[in-house]
This record gives structure tokens, C-alpha cells and sequence, in this order.
């Protein structure tokens, strides 16, 4: 499971679509509607916050409009919309780790897409998120040794 704390616009079509995909899993295992998942390290941030659904709502909503804006037809009713204005603090250093990992994605899978992305100066992070000053989050596996996810 990834849920990008970079800006969706920056996924090509592929990306987009698996992390809405991966977006509603994790609603439904904040949800308690799922038995997999339930210990992913990524879904920790959003527990954290004192209405964990609604924080998922609002990773979705901006996910939902970046689709509508690339004339996709994601379903609008499969999250509720919310009032509540929160924002999720993630460090620099999270987002330079996430923009190397979608970078080399992009280099091999879609290879235009990451041309018009590769020099962005300073990519912007998802709308619920705000930068801070730090290293990779400690949610985050390094990739080289990467244990298979606990799914249950």
C-alpha cells in the first residue's frame, strides 16, 4: 500500500488509479470493514488524528478532483465529504524519498510522464499535508529491506 504524500497530479495514469484503489482500502480499514491491512505503518498518520475517517476523506476528496480535473469518472459516493479542516504534518525528508521512489517509477513505466516531472524544483505535497523539516518518516520501510506487508 502507498499513500503518496506528494500531490496526485504528479502520478501518471497508472499511479492515479492505484492510489485511489489503495485510498478506499484504507478507508475501509480505518472502517474496520476488512480484516487485511490493519497493521499497515502507513494508515499510522491517519489514526493519529483525532477523526481518522475524515482525514481519509479529505486524502480522497483531493484525489477525486485531481481525476475530475484529467476527466476521469471516479465514483464521488464512495467517501464522504467532510467539513473538517485539518492538515497532516510530513517532513521533507518524506516527500525528497517518495519523489526519488515516483521518479524512478516514472522513468520505467511512463516514460513522458516523468519527463515533464523529472526538474520540478520542489514538488508540491498532497493538500492535507504540510511540510516540516526532517528526515524520512519512521512509517516509511526502506526499500532495500523491505519485509512483506502483514496483511491481517
Amino acid at each position: 500500500m502507498r499513500l503518496w504524500s506528494l500531490h496526485p497530479r504528479y502520478l501518471d495514469p497508472q499511479g492515479l488509479v492505484a492510489l485511489w484503489r489503495e485510498a478506499l482500502l484504507a478507508q475501509a480499514v480505518l472502517r474496520g470493514e476488512t480484516r487485511g491491512y490493519r497493521h499497515h505503518p502507513q494508515l499510522d498518520r491517519f489514526r493519529d488524528q483525532s477523526a481518522p475517517l475524515a482525514a481519509m476523506a479529505l486524502y480522497l476528496k483531493a484525489i477525486h478532483a485531481e481525476a475530475e480535473a484529467r476527466g476521469y469518472a471516479f465514483d464521488r459516493h464512495k467517501f464522504r465529504a467532510t467539513r473538517t479542516r485539518l492538515m497532516i504534518p510530513v517532513t521533507s525528508g518524506q516527500i525528497a524519498h517518495e519523489w526519488a521512489h515516483l521518479m524512478e517509477k516514472l522513468r520505467r513505466r511512463n516514460p513522458e510522464h516523468y519527463l515533464k516531472w523529472r526538474n520540478a524544483a520542489a514538488p508540491r505535497p498532497h493538500p492535507l499535508f504540510r511540510v516540516r523539516d526532517g528526515e524520512v518518516e519512521p512509517w516509511e520501510r526502506p526499500a532495500a529491506s523491505k519485509p512483506p506487508c502483514r496483511s491481517d
